[in-house]
């Protein structure tokens, strides 16, 4: 292939790179190793609404790739007046779970039909670029301007049809260390759930569970313990916000939670509570008070904890945050 010769480029070449310094532009007579998209009717891309379209896949270098064509610019990217084209690496999933990295040399081609060479667009600056959990997905904003790619005598596009390709050539391979990733709630919203109790004084269970309910993609739920846990045992009501399934928080996540338990004064309002903030997680599923309030206190009639044999439980619950490992 050759790099740049410039006895051969034309006038329009020439002046693509003076616009655009970090891109190298050559001329090759060797149609590209990897992959071809030959695309016919390319004028009903746009017709047709089509702002963006993705390849099959092909291998090199012992992974998937795809190329991902943009016939009037990207414009997530606010680019006008080019065709916008990318390479993608497509098996992310395996960039997350091994903290993969893979280095590339890629170059992307262009058929000059006419000539029967290829215009190669290659990045000057960045012989290889990395390809990670963050970042799998480079490439050139401005391939060519669209005026250039449209005329006819530079042989790009003749027939409505044009071809393009492909090389990647990997240089390097690592794996990363771990990451993680937090998302601050920007409006979090706050979730309320109730629990009747009905029967108190003839509850037999060591501890109760109230109801599932949701908040912050997560199920919650209540326990209780009538006759208290662990340092509240024997003298308190032990009251916990609690995950109900930890096992659906994915490994090494986690979720920041501001919550207010209370149980509530049925004849004044005058509700006992408590709040606090907590990071819960698959190794910590709950948080709460083993000595929320004293048994004889919330036995007492006059404190309106338990009415009828009834008592009410209410919980508050706001997620904040949540950390997630990458």
């Amino acid at each position: 292939m050759a790099t740049l010769v410039s006895d051969n480029l034309d006038a329009h070449i020439l002046c693509m790179l003076v616009k655009f310094a970090e891109v190298e532009r050559s001329i090759s007579d060797t149609a590209p190793c990897h992959y071809i998209l030959k695309i016919q009717s390319f004028s009903l891309l746009s017709k047709n609404g089509i702002e963006k379209y993705e390849s099959g896949e092909f291998q090199a270098g012992g992974y998937k790739w795809k190329l991902v064509l943009y016939p009037n610019g990207n414009r997530s990217r606010n680019v006008k007046e080019h065709l916008s084209l990318y390479l993608v690496f497509v098996d992310v999933s395996s960039l997350f779970r091994h903290g993969l990295e893979v280095h590339a040399d890629f170059r992307f081609f262009l058929l000059d039909q006419s000539k029967d060479n290829y215009l190669v667009v290659h990045d000057a600056k960045e012989k290889s670029r990395r390809f990670h959990r963050l970042k799998h997905q480079w490439g050139f904003d401005q391939l060519i301007p669209i005026r250039s790619f449209n005329d006819i005598s530079n042989g790009y596009l003749l027939d409505d049809t044009c071809v393009f390709g492909a090389e990647v050539f990997i240089t390097k391979e690592t794996s990363s260390g771990r990451a993680e990733c937090l998302s601050v709630m920007k409006d979090a919203i706050s979730c309320k759930h109730v629990w009747k109790i009905e029967n108190f004084s003839k509850l037999e269970s060591e501890y109760l569970e109230s109801q599932a309910f949701f908040s912050g993609d997560q199920n919650w739920k209540i326990q209780l313990y009538p006759k208290g846990r662990r340092h509240g045992s024997g003298t308190h009501i032990s009251l916990y916000l609690a995950l109900e399934d930890p096992v659906t928080l994915t490994a090494g996540s986690k979720m920041f939670v501001e919550f207010t338990l209370r149980v509530l004064d049925q004849m004044q309002s005058r509700h006992i509570a408590g709040k606090v903030s907590h990071w819960f997680s698959e190794s910590s599923p709950e948080s709460g008070w083993a000595k929320f309030v004293s048994l004889p206190y919330f036995h007492h009639t006059g404190a309106g904890c338990l009415v009828k044999d009834i008592c009410m439980v209410e919980a508050e619950v706001i997620v904040h945050a949540v950390a997630s490992i990458l």
